[in-house]
């Protein structure tokens, strides 16, 4: 039906409560006929009358009459005239016969006869009204009497129409009138089911032993599209009058959540106007589905008691707390809206129930404030920290992340974002883990660099929220990144964390890896830097493979590689007929690769034999290196990697052209070098000046030339200061060292660098938490002791579940679903805990 249909209705149910509220005086709406026949032939088609045969004289007529004449007003109302027929004495018809007299009154539509009543059962007006309204809609309302019966029609209801579902202990009471009047109403949009079987009460979760009260349920038939899903039920809670049933329809056919996109004051809604109270579940884009998942199950909850609206904080700007994720606003007027910070849903029902709550939390937020502002000062005044993230995540705390470019992804929105987005890139995190957090903002500077850029998502999971994704996509670590592209394998991501490394990546993950040339132009173009437009912006050392038909083995094993360096490196492969052509050009034999630096202002072939896959992904890793690489925290790892020596030229700023000429002759002097010849700039990588005190005590005079093997005793050499930095002086310098003929400076401990706590698998920690679950969890979960797993909030799948729909949802139990979904989750949000050994 048409909102316009509905206002309608409305209005005239609204309409028929005035006018049935309204006392009549006498029988002024009864009509009287002097005869049958006159009667008869008055009678218009398709127009209900209900007629009663009486002779002039019969003074037992008189209490009926002024019974039936007080109706007369109530049922014309509904366009049903009541009409007092005067038998002449002679007149013994089937209508005014002796037999009949005083006993019946009939009920017509048009000339038909509809059904006789005896006057015993019309009683009072309320039996009138109630009996000629339920004859008249006999093809409307449906009367049942087994439990069966009301399966079926709800059955054939199901995801089509809703049904009202009354009980009356007996017809023709004043329950009994108000269910036939509403259905009148109401009729053409549910359909009206009654029942006088007090057996059926139990079963449709009715409590009452003997009967004796009437009852209404609404039955949701239309949304359970699932024909072995049940009808949700809704109970009609006030005593069965015409106004409440009228209200309680109304309540049922408004939305079940309304969004709101205004200030809450400003808000009106049809529980307001009805006296009820409207919850505000306060949401923000990062968090919507989640947030409306939670409306949804409390309005499911508050059906009938309460409204509920999703806020969204994006839309509207909200002068309370960042974690306040609850509001309330009552019908009272100029009372102003009380916004709270709830943990669970069952707080919600609880909050509408007893009002007596709002007081008490309002209580014990003013009481948490002042223990965190303590915990804050306490924090401050800190020295030492025993992990240097949670440090920075700690102090930074305050800082909001710049996340609206980020897609926040739910068990709902997983897979079908990736399915829409040509290269989706998610991060998987742990709200509460130091870490994660220190990413996330890495990935904000990430997203606000690629935005913009086509067919690129950046989106991430909370694992904390949603554990069933993360351990389907197998993410056994917090923080992972792994990139998805339509029609293939996920790639992780597994160098550092850093916004440039991070970027590099995602960028280099759009080309495919190897990259398939055509033509000789296109591979002459490649190793001159014209790289596919996806990387137009992007300078990065590209290799080429070059293969011919007969090299088949080699070429497997290069694309091979190709699929596990994707995102590390720029790859192209070739192996046309004049592949030999491109070879004897850079005097190399197929299979070879070509390595261009610089923008392919040199290009170096290096052969490439017949080797395993992992020879070949090694192979790639070592040429992509620089000759005399400048040491950064970035690519530290990647030296550190192939166990040698390192020859370290450490400077205050860059290095003189003297000195680079010199130690690049020294690193291009001997293919296959036995040790890594580089150099650090203290002002670009500062912890530079922390590795010299540990070699020297003191940071010596700038540059200085070290020789350190890590990976073998850990003794540190330095290259004599008085000695110009010559490739001659060094390579005599070394030929001593290797001679045992010079002391070390110091010695490096044995002692292993590990993390201050073990590696958790936290993700099955969670998983295994899961089933034993506490109603409320903890509110700080930074707090939670290492020894004991992180309980998961959220719970499983399971445990986000609706209830069971086979109550009413008044009798459904609160599965205790948490709010964390509605309060804001940045990392500047978050409680974090002081100490890594708390994490």
């Amino acid at each position: 039906m048409s909102a316009q249909g509905d206002r309608r209705v409305s209005s005239f149910a609204f309409l028929l409560f005035c006018a049935s509220s309204v006392p009549r005086p006498g029988i002024a709406g009864l009509r009287q006929e002097p005869s049958p026949q006159r009667y008869f032939s008055g009678l218009e088609a398709g127009r209900a009358s209900l007629a009663f045969f009486t002779p002039h004289a019969s003074p037992g007529a008189q209490p009926f009459l002024e019974q039936i004449g007080s109706s007369a007003e109530a049922l014309q109302d509904y366009g049903i005239s009541v009409v007092k027929v005067n038998c002449p004495k002679e007149d013994v018809s089937r209508y005014c016969g002796k037999e009949n007299a005083l006993r019946k009154a009939y009920l017509f539509r048009g000339n038909i006869l509809i059904r006789e009543f005896p006057t015993d059962a019309l009683f009072d007006v309320n039996s009138i009204v109630a009996n000629v309204l339920f004859a008249l809609l006999f093809n409307e309302v449906k009367y049942v009497e087994t439990l069966a019966d009301l399966q079926n029609i709800e059955n054939v209801l199901k995801g089509k129409s809703n049904m009202v579902f009354a009980y009356v202990p007996a017809t023709g009471t004043a329950e009994h009138r108000a269910v036939m009047e509403a259905a009148f109403v109401y009729g053409t949009i549910h359909q009206f089911v009654l029942t006088t079987e007090a057996a059926l009460l139990k079963a449709t979760g009715n409590d009452d032993p003997d009967g004796s009260s009437a009852w209404l349920l609404f039955c949701h038939c239309q949304r359970a599209t699932d024909p072995a899903q049940p009808c949700r039920r809704t109970a009609l809670a006030q005593p069965l009058t015409l106004l409440n049933i009228h209200r309680h329809l109304k309540l049922m056919g408004a939305p079940l959540v309304t969004e709101v996109a205004e200030d809450p004051e400003k808000v009106s809604t049809v529980h307001l106007q009805l006296g009820l109270p409207l919850v505000f579940i306060l949401s923000q884009r990062e968090t919507y589905e989640a947030d409306r998942r939670t409306a949804e199950f409390v309005a499911w909850q508050l059906l009938g008691k309460a409204g509920v609206a999703l806020l969204s904080r994006d839309l509207v700007d909200l002068n309370v707390l960042h974690r306040s994720n609850v509001a309330l606003k009552t019908p009272d007027e100029g009372m102003p809206i009380q916004y709270l910070v709830l943990e669970d849903t069952d707080e919600v029902i609880t909050l509408v129930e007893d009002k007596n709550k709002v007081r008490q939390i309002q209580e014990d937020e003013e009481k948490e404030e002042e223990e965190e502002d303590e915990d804050e000062k306490e924090n401050n005044n800190q020295d030492i920290q025993d992990d240097q993230v949670v440090e920075a995540v700690s102090r930074d705390k305050k800082r909001e992340l710049p996340l609206e470019q980020v897609l926040v992804l739910t068990e709902e929105t997983f897979r079908s974002s990736l399915s829409e987005a040509a290269q989706a890139v998610v991060l998987f995190y742990a709200s509460w883990e130091a870490v994660s957090l220190a990413v996330l903002r890495s990935y904000s500077e990430v997203a606000d660099h690629l935005k913009g850029t086509p067919g690129v998502l950046l989106s991430r999971v909370n694992c904390w929220d949603w554990p069933g994704i993360c351990t389907q996509e197998n993410v056994t670590q917090f923080p992972t990144v792994k990139i998805y592209g339509k029609g293939e394998k996920s790639v992780t991501y597994d160098g550092m964390w850093g916004t440039e490394e991070l970027t590099s990546f995602i960028i280099l993950s759009r080309v495919p890896c190897p990259l398939k040339l055509a033509t000789m132009d296109e591979a002459e173009g490649y190793l001159r830097g014209e790289f596919p437009p996806e990387l137009s912006s992007h300078h990065h050392t590209s290799l080429l493979g070059v293969f011919s038909t007969a090299t088949s083995e080699a070429r497997e094993a290069f694309e091979e590689a190709g699929s596990i360096l994707s995102g590390h490196v720029t790859m192209g492969m070739y192996f046309e007929d004049d592949g030999l052509a491109l070879s004897r050009k850079y005097s190399v034999s197929p299979p070879a690769l070509l390595l261009a630096r610089s923008g392919g202002r040199s290009v170096e072939g290096i052969a490439l034999p017949k080797q395993s896959v992992q020879d070949v992904v090694q192979m790639i890793r070592y040429q992509l290196l620089d000759v005399f690489p400048e040491i950064t925290v970035q690519n530290l790892p990647r030296y550190l990697q192939l166990t040698k020596p390192f020859l370290i030229l450490f400077s205050d700023g860059d290095i003189s052209q003297v000195e680079s000429k010199e130690m690049l002759k020294l690193a291009k002097g001997r293919p296959q070098q036995a040790f890594v010849a580089c150099w650090l700039n203290l002002k670009r990588t500062p912890v530079g000046y922390g590795i010299l005190r540990t070699y020297f005590a003191a940071v010596p005079s700038l540059p200085v030339l070290v020789w350190v093997d890590l990976h073998a005793g850990g003794q540190v050499f330095q290259f004599p200061p008085e000695q110009p930095i010559t490739e001659v002086n060094i390579l005599s310098w070394l030929e001593k060292l290797q001679a045992g003929l010079e002391i070390p400076s110091c010695t490096l401990s044995e002692e292993d660098w590990k993390p201050p706590l073990p590696a958790y698998d936290f993700l099955r920690m969670m998983e295994a938490a899961v089933p034993e679950l506490p109603l409320h969890p903890p509110h700080h979960p930074g707090d939670v002791p290492a020894q004991h797993p992180p309980e998961s909030p959220g719970g499983d799948a399971a445990s986000r579940a609706e209830p069971s729909q086979e109550g009413t949802a008044g009798k459904a139990g609160s599965p205790g679903r948490d709010l964390r979904g509605t309060a804001p989750r940045l990392a500047a949000r978050e409680k974090q805990g002081r100490r890594h050994s708390e994490l």
